[in-house]
């Protein structure tokens, strides 16, 4: 039996996030919202790469904004982003770390996704009140 290994490196959280976003960019549901927003995925993976080693290993400031960013997505598809698609979001993400990884670190992953998940759709929800 092959024993996976944890992330431990920026290469790991690489080829996780790409990895992940490569089914992301397949899903019936999910695809199309992030295939017809971001125009260079070379940059978003890398940038999506800085925000996930920033977030696990605590090494550097991620300089971006994902609530802002969630939040323009959500309006440009008509405030139609719903918990469903959080949830498939997280399922896939789960998947593609359970597939690749295992160890602390890809806990903390899980952890963190699920804690991101729910804060973002209910920033979400509160900037469609603040309209």
């Amino acid at each position: 039996m092959h024993l996976k290994k944890d992330i431990k490196t920026r290469e790991d959280v690489f080829l996780l996030v790409s990895s992940f976003y490569s089914k992301i960019r397949e899903d019936e549901v999910l695809g199309p919202f992030f295939n017809d927003i971001i125009v260079d995925w070379d940059a978003h993976l890398e940038r999506l790469t800085d925000f996930w080693e920033a977030s696990l290993f605590l090494k550097t400031k991620y300089l971006g904004n994902p609530l802002e960013a969630h939040i323009q997505v959500d309006k440009k598809n008509n405030n139609s982003i719903t918990e469903k698609h959080f949830g498939l979001w997280l399922n896939l993400w789960l998947q593609t770390i359970d597939e690749l990884f295992a160890g602390d670190y890809a806990e903390n992953a899980k952890s963190r996704a699920r804690k991101m998940a729910t804060f973002l759709y209910l920033k979400i929800f509160e900037a469609r009140q603040s309209k």
